[in-house]
C-alpha cells in the first residue's frame, strides 16, 4: 500500500500597521504562542520589519529565534516590537506591481498565512492581497487583527489598544482637574486637554469617565461628530469658572466647525492621505483666551496616551492577546478574508467573546460615537455611553518594575536570509 505523504508545511507571516498602541504586542504574542503551538501546521512565523514595507523589500524578521520567556514579554511591552508604518496600498489596479511583489516574497518564503495587525486601511489592505493571491495561482490565508486606540472599527464591540488609551485619558483627565481646582483661585482657569481621534471621538468620550456626579471634571467635551459653535462654547466655558472657579474640557483633534473643516487644519497630508492636523488644543484655547480672557494651560496626550503600557487596561490586554490568538485559530480552520471581532455578551457583569467577521465589513469603515452616547446639549456622555466604556477600562496589568522603571523586552530580530535577487523600493 502506497505511503501518504504529508503536505509540506506552509509558513506565516505577521506585520504591524499604522499607529501602535500600548497593547499591540500583546497581539503579536497571541499570533507568535498560537504558531508555536500548531507547529505540526505550520512552519515558521516570520515578521515583517516595519510592516507592510519589509514584506515588500523581503526585509524579514525569523520570531523563531526568540525565546519563549521574550515571546511572553511582549504581553507586557508597548510600541511595535517588529517596527510599523504608514504604508498604505492603494488599489490593485493603481499598485498592481506592489502586491505581486507581495505574492512573489510570500512564494520565496513558502509562506501561505497572512496576519496583518491594524485598522481599516490595514484590513483593506489584507483583503486586497486574498484576492490578488487567488487571481495569480497562489493561494493565501489572509486574516486581520483589529488594533486601534479610535476605536473606530465597526462590526466589534471594541478596538484593541482602546481600552489602555481611555483608561490613560481618563486617569489624566480626573488627577488633571484636581491640580486646577487647587489652584484655581489666583492661578490657572481653564485647562484644555487635547486628545486623539480624527474623525471618531471615542478617546475624547472616555475622559468623561473622569467625573461620577453632576459638575465634576471635564466639564466641557469636544466631539468630531458634534460641530463645533464657538458661542455656546464660550458661554459654557464661563458659565462652569463663575460656578466652580474652574473649567476643564477634553478636545479630540478631530474636532470641525459648522463648516465641517478641522478646527485644526494644517493643511497636509499624512502617508495614508488623511489631512494632517496642526493642534486643537492650542485653538481652543486661544478662542478661550480671545473671547474671556482666562488664564488657561493646554496639553496634548500625543503619542503618551497610546504608549502608556504601565497604566494598561487589564481587559484591553486579554482582547487585544486573544484576537491574536484566534487569528490562527481562524486561519487554520481554512477561514480566509476574516478577522477576529470582540462580542460583547453583557455590560454588567462584561463578558465577551471573539468571533470572525468578514474583512469585507470593516475595510476602510468607520465607526463613530452614536448621537445618544453625547449629552443633548454635546458637551458630555450620557449614562449609555458610560455604561459602554467603563468595562473597557477595568482592571490593572502592570509591567514588571526595577529601579522604580518598567522593564520591557527587546527581541533579537533577527533577520531571514533573502532569495529573491531583485531589490524593491518602496
Amino acid at each position: 500500500m502506497p505511503t501518504k505523504t504529508r503536505e509540506p508545511k506552509r509558513n506565516a507571516l505577521y506585520a504591524q500597521s499604522g499607529g501602535v498602541t500600548a497593547v499591540i504586542n500583546a497581539s503579536a504574542a497571541g499570533v507568535i504562542e498560537a504558531c508555536r503551538k500548531h507547529s505540526k501546521r505550520i512552519g515558521k512565523l516570520y515578521a515583517g520589519r516595519h510592516g507592510i514595507v519589509g514584506a515588500l523589500t523581503e526585509d524579514l524578521i525569523d520570531t523563531s529565534r526568540e525565546s519563549a520567556a521574550a515571546i511572553k514579554a511582549l504581553r507586557h511591552t508597548p510600541a511595535g516590537a517588529f517596527g510599523s508604518a504608514r504604508y498604505k496600498l492603494k488599489s490593485i489596479e493603481q499598485d498592481r506591481a506592489k502586491y505581486e511583489r507581495l505574492i512573489e516574497v510570500f512564494r520565496a518564503h513558502n509562506i501561505g498565512y497572512f496576519f496583518y495587525n491594524g485598522g481599516n486601511d490595514s484590513m483593506d489592505t489584507a483583503l486586497k492581497v486574498s484576492k490578488i493571491g487567488a487571481e495569480l495561482g497562489y493561494p493565501i490565508t489572509c486574516v486581520g487583527v483589529p488594533k486601534t486606540v479610535d476605536n473606530d472599527l465597526p462590526v466589534t464591540d471594541c478596538c484593541p489598544g482602546f481600552g489602555s488609551v481611555a483608561k490613560y485619558v481618563a486617569v489624566s483627565t480626573r488627577e488633571a482637574a484636581l491640580d486646577v481646582a487647587s489652584m484655581a483661585r489666583t492661578s490657572t482657569k481653564v485647562f484644555i486637554l487635547e486628545v486623539m481621534g480624527r474623525h471618531a471621538g471615542w478617546i475624547a468620550a472616555a475622559g468623561g469617565l473622569a467625573g461620577k456626579g453632576n459638575g465634576d471634571a471635564p466639564h466641557i467635551i469636544l466631539f468630531p461628530e458634534i460641530p463645533f459653535e464657538q458661542k455656546p462654547f464660550l458661554d459654557r466655558v464661563r458659565q462652569c469658572v463663575t460656578e466652580r472657579g474652574y473649567c476643564v474640557i477634553v478636545v479630540s483633534e478631530g474636532v470641525k466647525g459648522a463648516g465641517g473643516k478641522f478646527l485644526a487644519e494644517a493643511g497636509t497630508t499624512d502617508a495614508f492621505g488623511h489631512t494632517q492636523l496642526g493642534g486643537a488644543g492650542p485653538e481652543i484655547a486661544r478662542i478661550v483666551k480671545d473671547g474671556l480672557g482666562y488664564k488657561y494651560h493646554w496639553a496634548v496626550a500625543d503619542y503618551l496616551q497610546r504608549a502608556a503600557r504601565h497604566i494598561a487596561s487589564k481587559t484591553d490586554v486579554l482582547q487585544a492577546y486573544a484576537v491574536g490568538k484566534a487569528a490562527v485559530e481562524f486561519a487554520l480552520k481554512g477561514q480566509n478574508a476574516v478577522l477576529p471581532v470582540i462580542k460583547r455578551i453583557s455590560s454588567k457583569p462584561y463578558r465577551w467573546t471573539i468571533v470572525s467577521a468578514p474583512l469585507e465589513a470593516v475595510a476602510n469603515v468607520e465607526k463613530k460615537v452614536p448621537r445618544e452616547f453625547v449629552t443633548e446639549d454635546g458637551f458630555g456622555i450620557t449614562a449609555a455611553c458610560r455604561r459602554y466604556l467603563e468595562p473597557l477600562i477595568a482592571g490593572e496589568d502592570f509591567p514588571p518594575f526595577k529601579g522604580g522603571l518598567p522593564t520591557y523586552v527587546e527581541l533579537k530580530n533577527a533577520p531571514v536570509r533573502r532569495k529573491l535577487a531583485t531589490d524593491f523600493k518602496v
